[in-house]
C-alpha cells in the first residue's frame, strides 16, 4: 500500500511539473504571438515619459541644445511591414550617430568588408563615442560605430566633394521610402564649427595614411549626422537590417544577408557605446543610438523599432527611449538571448 501511495505521489509531482512547464511555455508563446498595437506603444510611452527629467539634452553642439526635452515618440514596423506609432511621431530630429550604420553599409557594398575592416577593428569599447581610444597608438579606430571609425568609414565611400554624403542620404531615403528627407543645414554648420575633436581624429588618421583626402570628407560626416528624420523612419531602418536589407514594403533591391549580419553585429557590440555590454544584457537587441535623441532597433527576422526623446543619459543615449525599448522587449520576449 505504501509503495502504491509513493508511486501515485511521484506521478502527481511529475504531472504537476509537466503541466507547470507547459503552462509557462504556452504563456511565453502567447506573449510572442500577441500582436503589437498602438495602445501597447502608448501605454509604454506614457509609463516612461517622465524619464526626460533625469537626463540632459545634448548642448555641446549648440543647435542640438534647442530641442524640446519633453518631446517623445515611439514607432514599430512589425514583421509584415505594418507601422504603429505613438507620441510626437511627426517631430523631426537629426540622425547623428545612427547615420553610421548607413555609411557602413554603403562603404562595405562598394569596397567589400575586408577592405573596410583592414583599416579598423570589430572591437567593442568601454569608452565614450568621441574617445580617441587606441587611435594614437595603433593608428586604427576600434570600430565603425565610434566617431573615429565612422569618420574613416565615410571617407572610404567613393566620389568627390559631397558625393559620399549624397549616397548616404539617398540610402536613408530609399530605406524609409521617404524622398522628403533632407539634412539640417543649421545643425551641420553648428557641428562643423564646434567639431574640433572630430577634426583632430581626422588628422591623426590622415597622418597615419588611413585617410588621404581633405576636410571635404569630414564635412560629409558632419552632413550625414545632420540628416533629419522621425521615429517612424528609424523603425523602418531597424526593420531593414533585421530582415536581410529588405525594405518594409518588401522591396528586395539591396537584399544582402551578410551586410545585414555585419551591421547588426556592430550595433549589438558597439551601437550604444560604453553602455553596449549592459544594454545587450538588459535588452538583447542590435541597436544604434544618436545624441539627437533617437535609437533604432533591429529584432532579427521580425521587426524594427524607432524611439525618440532628446534627453540623454551619461552615455549619450536617450533615457526615455532606452526604457521604452526595454519594456517592449520584456513584454514581447524580443531579446535574441
Amino acid at each position: 500500500m505504501k509503495k502504491n501511495s509513493f508511486l501515485f505521489s511521484t506521478k502527481g509531482i511529475v504531472l504537476a511539473t509537466f503541466l507547470s512547464l507547459n503552462t509557462a511555455i504556452y504563456a511565453q508563446k502567447t506573449a510572442e504571438a500577441a500582436p503589437i498595437t498602438e495602445r501597447t506603444l502608448s501605454n509604454i510611452l506614457e509609463k516612461n515619459r517622465t524619464y526626460y527629467t533625469q537626463g540632459k539634452v545634448a548642448d555641446y553642439i549648440p543647435e542640438l541644445g534647442k530641442m524640446d526635452a519633453k518631446a517623445i515618440a515611439f514607432s514599430v514596423v512589425d514583421k509584415n511591414g505594418k507601422i504603429y506609432n505613438s507620441g510626437d511621431v511627426n517631430k523631426k530630429f537629426t540622425m547623428q550617430s545612427i547615420s553610421k550604420i548607413i555609411a557602413l553599409m554603403v562603404a562595405v557594398t562598394e569596397k567589400g568588408e575586408s577592405n573596410v575592416f583592414d583599416k579598423m577593428g570589430y572591437f567593442g569599447s568601454d569608452k565614450p563615442f568621441n574617445h580617441f581610444s587606441n587611435l594614437e597608438t595603433t593608428g586604427k579606430p576600434l570600430n565603425p560605430m565610434m566617431n573615429a571609425g565612422a569618420i574613416l568609414t565615410t571617407s572610404l565611400i567613393s566620389g568627390e566633394g559631397e558625393k559620399p554624403f549624397l549616397k548616404v542620404l539617398d540610402m536613408v531615403r530609399y530605406i524609409t521610402k521617404n524622398q522628403g528627407i533632407e539634412y539640417n543645414k543649421s545643425v551641420y554648420e553648428s557641428e562643423k564649427a564646434t567639431g574640433h575633436r572630430n577634426r583632430g581624429m581626422f588628422y591623426i588618421m590622415k597622418n597615419s595614411g588611413l585617410i588621404s583626402g581633405n576636410e571635404d570628407q569630414l564635412d560629409n560626416y558632419f552632413k550625414q549626422c545632420s540628416i533629419e528624420l522621425t521615429a517612424e523612419d528609424l523603425a523602418k531602418i531597424g526593420y531593414f537590417f533585421a530582415n536581410q536589407c529588405i525594405r518594409f514594403d518588401g522591396d528586395t533591391t539591396y537584399k544582402n544577408a551578410e551586410i545585414a549580419k555585419l551591421v547588426e553585429s556592430q550595433m549589438l557590440t558597439a551601437g550604444m557605446y560604453e553602455f553596449s555590454g549592459e544594454y545587450s544584457r538588459m535588452v538583447g537587441l542590435p541597436s544604434k543610438s544618436g545624441v539627437g535623441g533617437g535609437i533604432t532597433v533591429s529584432v532579427p527576422g521580425k521587426m524594427g523599432i524607432g524611439v525618440f526623446s532628446p534627453s540623454l543619459d551619461q552615455h549619450g543615449n536617450s533615457l526615455a527611449g532606452y526604457h521604452m525599448i526595454l519594456d517592449l522587449a520584456k513584454q514581447y520576449n524580443l531579446s535574441i538571448f
